[in-house]
C-alpha cells in the first residue's frame, strides 16, 4: 500500500534530522539560548508582500495596450542586471523604479564571507534592505549564485520537509515548478506543485553543488515565515556564515514523486549564538 503525504513527510523529516545529528549539530548549539528582542511589525507594501512571496517569476502575459510598458519594464530589468555587475550597485526594484532614498550600495555582495562593517544578528524589515546591506542580493530568490558556490542563501520555510535545527539545517534546491502559469492559474507562486524534476544544471543548485566542492562559506539569512524556533517573528536576519557539507536527489512529497536537489548546511563555530522565538515551535 502506497503511504500517505503525512508518512512521507514524517519519514524524510526523521531522516533529515538524523543526517543533522551526523553532522555534529548537537555539539554547535549552545547550553543557553538567547532569546529574540521584541521589535515593532515590519511594515511591508503590497508590491514588497508580492515579491518576497515568488521566486523567479516570469512576467504575466499582458494585453497589447499595455505593450509599451512591458517593453519599459524589460528595458529596466536588463539596465538593473548590468548594474548588478558593477559596485557600488544603484539598488532598484524589478520594475527599475530606485527604492525612495535612491540608496546604493557601498558594498558588493558577490563575495564569500562575511560583509565588512554587517555584524551577524543584523535585522532588517524587508529583502529589499537586506539587498541593499549585500548580505543577500536578490529581491526574491533564495541562492545567490557564484562561480566558487553560492554567496548566500535565504530560508523562509518553502518545504515541508526541511529540517532547521539553527545551527545545521537541510535546504531543498530551485527549479522543477513552471512559473509561466496557465489561464486557470496565470500567476502560479513559487508554491506551485512540481511538474518536473529538479536538476543540479540548475544554476543555482550548480552552485550550491559547488559550495560542497569548494567549502566556500554561505551567507545565511532567515525570514519570518521560517516556521522554526530560530525563524523570526517580523523581517529578516543574517545569521552568520555556514557550509554546505552535503547535497543528494531524492523524491520530493506530493502526486508527481519529481526529484528535488537537497543540501545540508552546517554552522561555523565562532560565531553569535543564534537568538531563538519562544512563539515558534520547532
Amino acid at each position: 500500500m502506497a503511504s500517505s503525504y503525512a508518512e512521507e513527510r514524517e519519514a524524510n523529516i526523521r531522516r533529515n534530522r538524523q543526517l543533522l545529528v551526523d553532522l555534529g549539530v548537537e555539539r554547535l548549539v549552545p547550553t543557553q539560548e538567547p532569546r529574540e528582542k521584541q521589535r515593532v511589525k515590519a511594515k511591508r507594501t503590497a508590491t514588497q508582500i508580492d515579491q518576497e512571496d515568488e521566486v523567479d517569476q516570469r512576467p504575466q502575459k499582458l494585453v497589447r495596450t499595455e505593450a509599451r510598458r512591458r517593453s519599459h519594464r524589460l528595458a529596466s530589468h536588463a539596465l538593473m542586471e548590468a548594474q548588478q555587475r558593477e559596485s557600488p550597485l544603484p539598488v532598484k526594484d524589478s520594475s527599475g523604479v530606485s527604492s525612495g532614498s535612491n540608496k546604493q550600495r557601498t558594498r558588493n555582495p558577490k563575495v564569500y564571507g562575511h560583509i565588512s562593517g554587517i555584524e551577524v544578528g543584523k535585522w532588517w524589515a524587508s529583502r529589499q534592505e537586506c539587498s541593499e546591506d549585500a548580505v543577500h542580493a536578490p529581491w526574491v530568490g533564495g541562492i545567490a549564485p557564484g562561480e566558487k558556490g553560492a554567496y548566500s542563501v535565504a530560508i523562509s520555510g518553502g518545504y515541508e520537509d526541511d529540517i532547521d535545527d539553527g545551527y545545521a539545517f537541510t535546504y531543498t534546491g530551485a527549479g522543477g515548478r513552471d512559473l509561466r502559469g496557465t489561464k486557470a492559474a496565470p500567476k502560479n507562486l513559487r508554491t506551485a506543485p512540481h511538474s518536473f524534476d529538479q536538476t543540479f544544471e540548475h544554476n543555482h543548485n550548480r552552485a550550491l553543488k559547488r559550495s560542497v566542492e569548494t567549502g566556500k562559506p554561505v551567507r545565511v539569512i532567515r525570514g519570518y515565515k521560517l516556521q522554526s524556533k530560530y525563524g523570526p517573528s517580523e523581517g529578516y536576519r543574517y545569521d552568520g556564515l555556514y557550509v554546505v557539507k552535503k547535497c543528494w536527489t531524492e523524491r520530493g512529497l506530493g502526486k508527481g514523486g519529481h526529484l528535488v536537489c537537497k543540501f545540508a548546511f552546517v554552522r561555523l563555530e565562532g560565531q553569535s549564538p543564534i537568538p531563538v522565538n519562544p512563539d515558534k515551535e520547532g
